[in-house]
């Protein structure tokens, strides 16, 4: 299923392109369109897991011994996931996330804050959670989600360049169209980050309580989590882009007028009451 979702976004990026391309450019803008949707295509199945990695400055974890590789460990020899690689991101704000293309291609990211917050039981939970991402191949489909926002971005960009020159007027192009354009895709991109994150979020916790048996470690490390997001602490370089990537969306902390209407998370209390009721079933 999420070897379908992912053509489909894949598929989906290239019509987008493809379409502004022909609207912008005639025949001409539209073979130019067309090329660069098939080179971000190929670069985001094959290297948008480093691109995010390197992006948050994350660098791997190779000492056997570290807690964090230790855990990790552990964890996967339990799940029956092959060992992902393992990275520290040298940012004081808590957060993890987890990416790559499938079991044998993933990494596991934390950051400095997440390892220096917590106590063992809370990253245990944490780690739980984001390799219950990889064993459901979420990661594939929400780091190409990362760099089919950003191309989106991009094509917002294109269209006000475009409709500040007049649009293509060979080809009919309406610069009001254009603008209009330029502000509902970038929204669209908003909507696809919450299909392919809020879903997934219960589902990996739910993972991680069941891996773990111990619901309390990540109930505890959301709740330290949130807390601090709210201070208005954000992660170096994080992105609207990738803060679907996240455990906790590194931009909870801000203010919005839209409310939850465009959150990428479900709410932090809904997560931990979820746990709450899996500390039930699982005694």
């Amino acid at each position: 299923m999420e070897q379908v979702k992912t053509v489909f976004l894949l598929a989906l990026l290239t019509v987008l392109f493809v379409f502004v391309g022909f609207y912008v450019g005639g025949t001409n803008g539209m073979l130019i369109a067309f090329l660069i949707a098939g080179g971000i295509n190929f670069y985001a199945y094959y290297y948008s897991d480093k691109h995010v990695l390197k992006q948050y400055n994350a660098t791997p974890i190779e000492d056997t011994r570290h807690p964090i590789y230790q855990i990790t460990f552990r964890l996967v020899q339990k799940a029956g996931l092959p060992m992902p690689k393992v990275y520290l991101i040298p940012d004081h704000t808590p957060n993890a996330f987890a990416t790559g293309r499938n079991h044998e291609n993933a990494a596991v990211a934390v950051t400095m804050g997440l390892y220096e917050m917590l106590n063992e039981k809370e990253l245990e939970g944490v780690i739980a959670h984001e390799l219950s991402h990889v064993k459901h191949y979420d990661i594939l489909i929400g780091t190409i989600a990362a760099v089919f926002a950003g191309a989106i971005a991009m094509l917002a960009n294109i269209l006000q360049f475009g409709a500040m020159f007049g649009g293509n007027n060979r080809q009919g192009g309406n610069p009001i169209i254009m603008i209009i354009m330029a502000i509902i895709l970038p929204l669209a991109a908003s909507v696809i980050q919450m299909s392919v994150s809020r879903s997934r979020e219960f589902m990996a916790d739910e993972g991680a309580a069941r891996l773990t048996g111990n619901p309390a470690g990540l109930q505890s490390a959301l709740s330290k989590l949130e807390n601090y997001a709210r201070r208005g602490h954000q992660i170096h370089n994080a992105t609207e882009e990738t803060a679907h990537m996240f455990i906790v969306n590194p931009f909870s902390g801000m203010k919005s007028s839209f409310g939850n209407l465009f959150r990428t998370h479900p709410t932090t209390e809904d997560r931990i009451a979820r746990l709450e009721e899996l500390k039930h079933e699982l005694g």
